[in-house]
């Protein structure tokens, strides 16, 4: 894509191999990851539905959370998507959209996540994906407000999605900085 101004020109496909036209999602923020069902950082998916959940529930049809099941990291979710979507949904309740599975480095990459790591690259400039669970917050603007590793708990993402949504955050308690980092 040649001429992409934001989030919002992109058709990532959905877990039935449809298109997902982001541009259904304007005006909300939305925190994208990376995902896998077997990895050490999958017990995020609750931290996810309940930031999900959560913020959703103050800021009603504002927030969303995409998931990209990915398998480029140590075969970490070698399912098809059926067996993806039920694992997400019977082990920890997963509501939001869990889309169809990618590949976020290489010469397949999703268009979608070339373009998050050319906006908001990691440490040192790398533009590559270091791992499972990597969180971009993209702004009700479309553009990229942040990236966050691997280690870094969803919860603690709470105050900066509220800050994109004009809203506060509810804790006094300090909010990671984006950092630009792999790990």
């Amino acid at each position: 894509m040649a001429s992409v101004a934001s989030f919002y020109d992109f058709k990532p496909l959905d877990k039935k191999a449809q298109p997902y036209d982001l541009a259904n999602l304007k005006g909300k923020v939305v925190l994208v990851v990376n995902t896998a069902s077997k990895c050490g950082f999958t017990p995020q998916f609750e931290g996810l539905e309940k930031l999900y959940k959560d913020i959703s529930g103050s800021h009603p049809d504002q927030f969303t959370v995409l998931g990209f099941p990915c398998n480029q990291f140590a075969s970490q979710d070698p399912g098809d998507d059926d067996t993806i979507q039920t694992f997400c949904q019977v082990n920890f309740g997963v509501t939001f959209p869990v889309l169809k599975k990618i590949d976020v480095n290489g010469d397949k990459a999703d268009p979608l996540w070339e373009w998050m790591k050319k906006e908001q690259p990691g440490l040192m400039g790398m533009k590559r994906i270091k791992w499972n669970f990597e969180k971009f917050l993209i702004g009700k603007d479309g553009q990229v407000k942040g990236r966050w590793a691997s280690t870094t708990k969803p919860e603690s993402l709470k105050e900066p999605i509220l800050k994109e949504l004009g809203g506060t955050a509810t804790t006094t308690a300090a909010a990671p900085t984006p950092v630009k980092t792999e790990l």
